[in-house]
């Protein structure tokens, strides 16, 4: 059944932060309704980790409601503009990766998208088919397209330029290459974070310089860590992974502060708009966010995992925070003994994979959340035995298994 400008509209603006501009992506809607020809709705993503976080996740959740709407979904891998780096944000001239790396990257990427997307109805393509075809002539004409005013508008360009720090010339082509995808492929709208504006609108202006229409640009919100505050990052500590397990996702999900818990079901799930609403009605009238949170987790687990993983991981959850009992699963981690077997717990922590430093041991121990045995210690050394389960906050377990 063919869906309603309307209701298109409304499922399109869900949770965006800025479409621009709003009248032309009405218009492309309704000559695509009149026409009954889907838009080309474009991601481009480049595969600069191994692996993605619930933070990449709001722009994919995005691309599968245009999907489920029926338009034509279009996936970038951009093995050729990873080469540069996008240097969106950054403060200094990123790493370049090798192409090994970035094709490595890609599989792990693609791997994890499908968990979102339907692999049947995305078409993925790579923007080195047609980058790496250039000639240097070619390099010339595109760069004619703009002018170094326009580059320098961008605040992460200025701000370096205005700090005398380097910026590279390779790194100007990078919203040119990126912009210049939508040339190629045509699009109509093209999707990002808030973060990606001007590239967005930079290929909104290159296509206009090749004759074509301009596709529309559609922001997303960037999403907030555990924390609430930052936004999410591996580099932060904050995130979820697409990657993580089941109880790591579930006991993270309910960590997250409750004024969190509706942009997350917005962002990050396909729960419909209707359900949505319910939820925040029912949360003013006095319902507890913690089950909310436990509906959450679970929908988030069961999307990359699955249902059954999702129910045991909430057991898990009751058993070990309502019950006091331990996980039915804890890593084990062999120490050879030194001395009479006494040692500095910030280290122990560390040596056991529970902590990334000494100083985060301490800070751990001086917050009180250490445990052994299920006893939480304040000592700064520990007499260790064979078999001794340590706990740092609520989630990490590790058992000591002496050589």
């Amino acid at each position: 059944m063919e869906m309603s400008l309307e209701k298109q509209l409304e499922i399109i603006k869900r949770g965006t932060v800025e479409i621009v501009p709003m009248d032309e992506l009405v218009k492309k809607l309704e000559k695509s309704l009149n026409d009954k020809k889907p838009l080309k709705v474009k991601l481009g993503l480049d595969p600069s980790a191994p692996d993605i976080h619930l933070g990449h996740t709001v722009v994919l959740q995005k691309l599968k409601q245009f999907q489920d709407l029926g338009h034509e979904v279009i996936l970038i891998i951009g093995d050729f503009t990873g080469r540069i780096g996008d240097p969106t944000g950054k403060s200094a001239t990123r790493k370049q990766l090798t192409e090994d790396e970035i094709n490595k990257n890609a599989e792990s990427y693609k791997k994890q998208i499908f968990r979102i997307l339907d692999p049947d109805k995305t078409q993925v393509v790579y923007n080195s088919h047609w980058l790496a075809k250039f000639k240097f002539e070619d390099v010339i004409r595109l760069a004619a397209k703009t002018t170094v005013a326009r580059i320098l508008e961008r605040d992460d360009f200025k701000k370096r330029y205005d700090d005398n720090q380097p910026i590279g010339i390779h790194e100007f082509f990078y919203p040119l290459m990126q912009g210049y995808d939508s040339v190629e492929l045509k699009a109509d709208i093209e999707l990002g974070g808030t973060d990606q504006k001007f590239n967005l609108l930079m290929g909104r202006n290159l296509q206009k310089e090749y004759g074509q229409e301009g596709q529309i640009a559609l922001m997303m919100p960037i999403l907030e860590g555990l924390d609430g505050v930052l936004k999410m990052s591996k580099s932060l500590n904050n995130y979820i992974g697409v990657e993580d397990s089941p109880k790591e996702m579930f006991g993270k999900v309910m960590s997250i502060k409750d004024e969190l818990i509706l942009r997350y079901f917005t962002l990050v799930t396909p729960l419909s708009n209707e359900e949505i609403k319910m939820m925040e009605k029912e949360m003013v009238a006095g319902k507890n966010p913690r089950d909310y949170k436990v509906k959450l987790a679970k929908i988030i687990i069961t999307q990359y995992h699955n249902i059954e993983e999702a129910d045991n991981a909430e057991i898990e959850f009751i058993n070990i925070f309502s019950k006091n009992q331990l996980p039915d699963e804890i890593p084990e981690v062999e120490l050879e003994l030194g001395g009479e077997g006494n040692y500095w717990i910030p280290k122990l922590l560390q040596n056991l994979g529970l902590v990334s430093s000494t100083s985060d041991g301490k800070r751990m121990l001086e917050q009180g959340g250490v445990k052994v045995n299920g006893e939480k210690i304040t000592e700064a050394n520990l007499n260790i035995e064979d078999k001794m389960v340590v706990q740092v906050g609520k989630r990490k377990f590790a058992k000591i298994i002496i050589k």
